[in-house]
């Protein structure tokens, strides 16, 4: 079953470095190479497209 893993400490932005504590919902979690990568909602809006296409984050 999977299960939503809410992160204990604060998360940052893979693309933009901003932090968040507690993570937002509007935040979006990426699974990449097995790490659980997330983006705050300005850069997940910036690169929609891209998430939807499944493309890793190294291509944005």
């Amino acid at each position: 079953m999977n299960e939503a893993r809410v992160p204990q400490e604060p998360v940052s932005c893979a693309r933009c470095g901003r932090t968040a504590d507690p993570l937002p919902v509007t935040w979006t979690c990426s699974v990449e190479n097995g790490r659980r990568e997330y983006f705050c909602e300005e850069c997940a809006r910036a690169n929609i497209r891209a998430i939807e296409g499944r493309l890793d984050s190294s291509w944005w």
